[in-house]
């Protein structure tokens, strides 16, 4: 077989891989389901829309890699990436970087976030900044990357992290922690790794391969072969060999707990086997889980984190490959109990028409998150995942319509919210608690303020910040004692 495993064959313990036998469903229904649960995520046309959509608000701390595609492959919701012409990708900058594509010819797509995106540096580990000239001082500022939808049944991680890029973007130089990943860190995103096997709906790619045991590994050279590689799998190879990492982390779903190497033991028994910096991908995943108070107070996994041998030993894994040949500290975060958190179960949904019943494809917003969803084109309908027990303020706009809200007290069950546009005043059709085109605050101008829905709805994103200080600690402390290095080595006297 060739390298990875084929993803038909669920024999693995640990993380929860749901095939049609747990449901006891017959193939049909079985995906029949899935493209239910899918149609509360982003395809992978509203990805890439919404990535250059952040590259037009934020063209000067950002850029968008791609790749320039010579030939065209129809291949259901794909062909959006597949045209021939190079202006679909209009808005985009400039400045492109082939990364890699899928087995389909998918590029994958990955966006930079920094003060000075797109520097090119001498080492490619660091990027060089002289900071005050008359201090002679140089600042080096490291280069971090988020990898999400590794697998492609676990869409989470991609839509947390468009939402970490967003966050990013609307609040740099106001808010003092985004001012600093900004200025400090080279950001590197790459929301999805396996843009085909998300449309497909399965964990591994076009070629039913894992991704994840696709990587060369230091005990079973199983796919030393560069040949037989899957092309997702050369593009990160070369992608992360050339920018040269300091810390990574991807993000799956299945399970909720931090995962730090190895993966693996030399005997294939499940044993707990750390690597020489076991001490600090302690420190880090435990950063990340102390965060989150549900797998913090885990019964599964000891203080919310894990040695991935001993969970379960897996080879060809990207956590171990990264550490051992980019010299990168890569965390596996698992983000969420269910790969598809059901979104029509989980917060609210609708439809949106004009006042004649036409289906409007409008953007939906909540007041006081920066992250704004759309609606389908077709049928006109929505999906918003939201934390239960708050309040929300909806807003349905369209270029053309006038906008309307809605206050919606979520309880655990789904709502739908539907909404009727058009430039009268029409009421929001709506069962139940919803204030009529007034929003949440019928008396107040500014409705809901972030600082009220942040800590409850937007979670998961929350705990990816945390991330990214314990990272920012870390590189912060390494470059701390590599400037002692410096300044304690005797200077030698100057030849006259």
């Amino acid at each position: 077989m060739l390298s990875g495993y084929d993803d038909r064959s669920y024999g693995v313990s640990g993380r929860r891989m749901y095939s049609m036998n747990d449901f006891q469903m017959t193939e049909e229904d079985y995906n029949a389901r899935l493209e239910k649960l899918a149609q509360g995520y982003m395809s992978n046309s509203d990805l890439q829309e919404a990535m250059q959509e952040f590259n037009s608000r934020c063209p000067n701390i950002s850029r968008i890699y791609r790749l320039l595609l010579h030939c065209c492959i129809l291949f259901q919701e794909l062909y959006y990436y597949l045209m021939c012409s190079d202006s679909h990708f209009v808005g985009l900058t400039e400045l492109t970087i082939s990364i890699g594509k899928s087995v389909f010819g998918v590029p994958l797509l990955a966006m930079e976030i920094s003060d000075t995106p797109g520097t090119i540096d001498a080492e490619p580990s660091f990027k060089m900044k002289l900071m005050k000239e008359e201090m002679n001082i140089i600042s080096l500022t490291d280069d971090a990357g988020f990898v999400g939808n590794v697998h492609g049944n676990e869409p989470v991680g991609r839509e947390l992290l468009l939402l970490l890029a967003n966050w990013l973007c609307d609040n740099y130089l106001k808010d003092s922690l985004a001012t600093t990943i900004v200025d400090d860190v080279h950001l590197h995103i790459l929301p999805s790794m396996n843009p085909d096997g998300y449309a497909l709906r399965r964990r591994g790619n076009a070629n039913h391969i894992d991704l994840n045991r696709d990587f060369p590994d230091q005990f079973f050279h199983m796919n030393d072969d560069t040949d037989l590689r899957q092309p997702e799998t050369k593009a990160m190879v070369k992608w992360m060999t050339d920018i040269h990492f300091t810390a990574s982390a991807t993000l799956h779903g299945g399970a909720l707990v931090a995962n730090y190497p190895w993966d693996g033991t030399e005997d294939k028994r499940r044993d707990y086997f750390g690597c020489p910096d076991d001490k600090t991908f302690r420190f880090l995943a435990s950063l990340y889980s102390r965060s989150h108070y549900k797998m913090s107070r885990s019964k599964e996994f000891p203080g919310g984190i894990t040695n991935g041998a001993f969970w379960y030993p897996l080879y060809g894994g990207m956590q171990d490959w990264n550490y051992i040949h980019s010299g990168c500290f890569e965390l596996t975060l698992e983000i969420s109990d269910d790969k598809w958190p059901d979104a029509s179960e989980t917060g609210i949904h609708g439809q949106v028409f004009s006042s004649d019943g036409k289906p409007l494809p409008a953007s939906i917003a909540i007041q006081g998150i920066n992250y704004t969803i759309f609606a389908g084109k077709k049928f006109g309908e929505y999906y918003r995942l939201l934390a239960p027990g708050e309040k929300y303020e909806v807003i349905a706009s369209m270029p053309g319509y006038r906008s309307k809200r809605a206050c919606v007290i979520l309880g655990e069950a789904a709502q739908t919210v539907d909404f009727v546009l058009d430039s009268e005043s029409s009421s929001i059709y709506k069962d139940g608690r919803v204030l009529e085109d007034s929003g949440c605050y019928p008396d107040s101008k500014t409705g809901l303020q972030a600082a009220d829905l942040l800590p409850a709805t937007q979670l998961e994103f929350c705990l990816l910040l945390f991330v990214m200080v314990g990272f920012l600690c870390f590189l912060k402390k390494r470059r701390a004692r590599r400037n002692e290095k410096q300044t304690s080595v005797p200077r030698r006297a100057a030849m006259v």
